[in-house]
């Protein structure tokens, strides 16, 4: 497929009352705050499948963004953990263009994410790298070129390896600030982890482990604490501060 630049990007969206915008995709990208916008289009509903669209409540904003997916939900929960992003949305904005012979073309990225430094992130989240055949990757040539006019990125997010999933999905269930525990508590497990050492240990040198334990959790979730992830959660795994260095300490967050 050739994209014919002459003719342009358009995005089209839902304003915050719901009516449509269409508008030239370099202005929408440097004025719209996508990551505010509800999804411009449903995610679909396959029959057979054992997930299906849903909401992720995110801990970086404290409100729900739409999935489509459990690929999907699981990179929002990376994406959740990256000090760098500031808000995200699900399928906030569908991109317009033409083929060198006239054609109109579209798609709408599953989701977009929005870094501090302003710039965005559009990308897909395949469930295999196959997933979409042709038309996806044709599709993911043309919005890569859109995103580069207006220095922004696009990605096709490859599936996690199994146990780092299923370790962030645990301690997803740790990411409300209800899991930070009493006053106090945070501080004392953050400075139990000051030098690595297991989990159980660090946790009850601060007291109760059914007390202490969701607030390293949460703790880990929050990157207040770090610990080797690419490996299966345990007791005695090593638990260390913020910035540790030991093996696979960053534990998925970019």
């Amino acid at each position: 497929m050739a994209v014919d630049r002459g003719s342009g990007f358009e995005a089209v969206f839902l304003d915050p009352v719901g009516q449509s915008v269409q508008q030239r995709w370099a202005d929408a990208a440097m004025t719209v705050g996508f990551e505010e916008l509800r999804p411009v289009s449903a995610f679909p509903v396959i029959p057979g499948r054992r997930w299906g669209p849903g909401l992720w409540w995110s801990a970086t904003t404290g409100r729900h963004v739409a999935a489509g997916s459990n690929a999907m939900r699981t990179q929002l929960m990376v994406l959740d953990r990256d000090p760098d992003v500031t808000g995200f949305a699900g399928r906030p904005v569908r991109l317009l263009w033409r083929e060198e012979r006239g054609r109109v073309r579209s798609w709408v990225p599953q989701l977009f994410a929005r870094y501090r430094d302003g710039t965005g992130l559009l990308a897909d989240c395949p469930s295999h790298p196959e997933a979409g055949g042709d038309r996806a990757v044709k599709a993911a040539e043309a919005v890569s070129a859109a995103c580069e006019e207006v220095g922004w990125a696009y990605r096709r997010l490859a599936p996690l390896d199994d146990v780092l999933a299923a370790n962030l999905k645990w301690l997803a269930g740790y990411r409300h600030p209800r899991n930070a525990g009493r006053p106090g508590l945070m501080p004392a497990v953050v400075e139990a982890f000051a030098r690595p050492r297991p989990l159980i240990e660090g946790a009850e040198a601060v007291g109760d482990p059914i007390e202490v334990l969701p607030v390293v959790f949460h703790a880990l979730w929050h990157g207040r604490v770090t610990a080797d992830l690419e490996a299966p959660l345990h007791e005695r795994v090593l638990v260390g501060p913020a910035g540790w260095n030991g093996p696979g300490a960053a534990g998925g967050a970019r």
